[in-house]
């Protein structure tokens, strides 16, 4: 009796010991995503991201998550995205944090699973690492739509670990063939690629012996099931294309090979692709770099010899190890067609090929140091079942380290040329323009009329009707508009519900220039404040606009006398003396057109309420002038 409590408190302390060390785990993988992606930053939404939102906004539920007629059916990705718009609202610039937080879980999966595959904490915290340390992860951590991305690598990386447990449990275990194809139904409408992991379905039964026609059955009915949704859905099985066209219209076999061996060259650390694709080709890459991956897939080429002398000497599980290496070589190859059929080939693609990658070498360590388990008839892992080789380990985990220490070297260099890529330059252009407008500004910056200098930019009536939306609480941002001019003479002088923007193309970036040409146009010399306040003397020097009229509206809070009057001149010369026998009082002054004169103003009143004065001389009216 006096034995139980023990050994449940050995329990418990295995437990809390077991927890503290997932828990340290996932605290250090995101601490490392959040400093490896430090600088990236998602501010104001474009391209993909705000037509995203703009359906958000405007759409119901049905239509967003389900959109008939559309050229893509996404409905578990557009679900997902609908969950992340509404938690984020208007907290822009929270999609990174967000993208960051998603991709750790991501990484601590491919912890869990890499220990697995190995028997091996290090080795699994290795392939987590690299994961995150990847330079194919932009998409997914500076795009809205990068969640796609992400949850489509996740469910593929599930399918593997369920076949990779399916066909290696020596007990009956048909859960995990189940769950398989459940992920599979709903990774096809989180990205339609992956419907091309169909035949390894028939592989992993071959494998396992399985004779249940069901089984067999099971992954063509679902398969079936999937065309049958996207043909009423969308009118088409075939999958769209990138860059909206046709994979049936566009796909060249000639193309979808070089593309192939491009992805493998990628996933050995070796840039082929243009650099509006990839940030930098290998011909530009730093010569350093090149080292570095070179002695990278030297070392990759020791371990995997290590592995294959393994395969060699262990006769009895030498089928085990091929059967294995075939499941693993198979997903990846079938995850590099699918990403080969198209018109282009993005970095992003190769992401799911690449921690499958990484996760074959994770079972090559545990293999070559003699640490993976072969479970009994029972399911069961006794002792007896490792064959733990010390040397080989030694030499595994020391391989796995420096390779994991030139890789990352390699893919922090390769970060550096993200700007490289087709849309980071458009995106840092976009973000300057949030950081001009609604963080400096605020709320404030709803209702005001936004006149841009140029559009080299290409910024289209879509993005300028909507990219203030997605700060407003409301989704409306009413009154707020985007003008394009040619030049500050295209409108007239800066009223407070105007802001003036200039574009800086060699930083991609905005520059607020609102105060430069409110000054510009009119510029207080003395007696004259921002809000329309004049002193009794005053001098303002004003630019006309395109017709030389420039307009005066006077406003006097206070009770008339009778006696006040208004002098003006205009570069010296007296134009005309105003009697103020109104307290609102509009009068227009002619000058040439864009013409910059100096207004001298002397009043011979005051308002006797003032509870302030600024200048020399007293408060005496409020004046706003225009000019068009």
């Amino acid at each position: 009796m006096e034995k139980m409590p023990s050994a449940y408190r050995k329990r418990s302390a295995v437990l809390r010991y077991r927890w503290r060390e997932e828990a340290l785990v996932i605290l250090a993988l995101t601490t490392f995503a959040f400093f490896v992606n430090r600088g990236v930053e998602l501010k104001g939404l474009y391209m993909d991201d705000l037509y995203l939102w703009s359906c958000y906004g405007e759409q119901s539920f049905w239509e967003f998550v389900c959109p008939i007629g559309s050229s893509r059916f996404r409905f578990v990705y557009y679900l997902l995205s609908y969950i992340e718009l509404g938690l984020v609202g208007s907290h822009v610039d929270w999609f990174v944090a967000v993208n960051i937080l998603v991709n750790s879980m991501i990484a601590y999966t491919v912890f869990r699973f890499a220990r697995r595959l190995s028997n091996h904490g290090l080795v699994g915290f290795v392939a987590g690492i690299l994961y995150l340390w990847s330079r194919m992860s932009y998409y997914q951590i500076a795009q809205v739509s990068g969640l796609m991305e992400s949850m489509a690598l996740w469910t593929a990386i599930g399918i593997l670990y369920c076949f990779y447990r399916y066909v290696n449990d020596q007990k009956e275990e048909p859960f995990f063939f189940y769950t398989a194809c459940a992920l599979y139904f709903i990774n096809c409408f989180i990205h339609e690629r992956y419907m091309a992991l169909l035949p390894l379905f028939f592989v992993v039964l071959l494998m396992r012996k399985n004779r249940r026609p069901l089984d067999w059955a099971l992954p063509l009915l679902l398969f079936v099931l999937v065309q049958l949704i996207r043909l009423a859905t969308i009118g088409t099985v075939l999958p769209a294309g990138t860059g909206h066209t046709n994979v049936a219209e566009t796909f060249q076999l000639k193309q979808a090979v070089i593309f192939a061996f491009q992805q493998v060259l990628y996933m050995f650390g070796i840039n082929l692709g243009p650099e509006y694709l990839c940030g930098v080709s290998w011909a530009n890459t730093p010569r350093l770099v090149k080292l570095a991956v070179a002695a990278a897939i030297l070392v990759l080429a020791v371990l995997i010899v290590l592995y294959a002398v393994r395969i060699v000497k262990d006769r009895e599980e030498r089928p085990v190890y091929l059967r294995n290496s075939l499941l693993f070589v198979l997903f990846i190859g079938l995850c590099i067609g699918c990403s080969s059929v198209t018109i282009r080939l993005e970095v992003r693609w190769i992401y799911v090929s690449m921690t499958a990658a990484w996760l074959f070498l994770s079972y090559m360590c545990g293999v070559i140091s003699g640490t993976v388990a072969f479970e009994d008839a029972a399911g069961k892992r006794p002792a007896a079942s490792y064959r733990m080789d010390y040397q080989g380990r030694v030499l595994c985990l020391t391989g796995l380290l420096i390779y994991g220490a030139l890789t990352g070297f390699a893919e922090t260099s390769y970060r550096g040329y993200y700007p490289n890529i087709y849309f980071w330059h458009q995106q840092q252009a976009y973000n300057s323009l949030a950081e001009e407008t609604w963080e400096k500004y605020g709320e404030d910056v709803f209702g005001k009329k936004i006149y841009i200098l140029k559009n080299t930019y290409n910024v289209s009536d879509f993005y300028a009707d909507t990219f203030f939306k997605t700060f407003d609480k409301e989704r409306k941002a009413e009154g707020t508009e985007v003008i394009f001019v040619d030049s500050i003479r295209d409108f007239g002088l800066v009223t407070n519900n105007m802001l003036v923007l200039r574009e800086d193309p060699a930083f991609y970036a905005y520059q607020d220039i609102t105060d430069l040409v409110r000054n510009l146009k009119c510029e207080s010399v003395y007696g004259y404040y921002a809000d329309g306040w004049m002193d009794e003397s005053a001098q303002v020097r004003i630019m006309a606009g395109s017709t030389g009229v420039v307009h005066l509206q006077l406003l006097y809070p206070g009770v008339m006398e009778g006696t006040e009057e208004m002098t003006i001149t205009i570069d010296g010369e007296t134009v005309r003396t105003v009697q103020i026998d109104q307290n609102i009082l509009d009068l227009d002054l002619t000058a040439k057109p864009y013409q910059t004169m100096e207004l001298t103003f002397e009043n011979n009143f005051y308002l006797k309420d003032a509870m302030e004065q600024r200048g020399e001389k007293r408060l005496s009216i409020i004046v706003n002038f225009t000019a068009d």
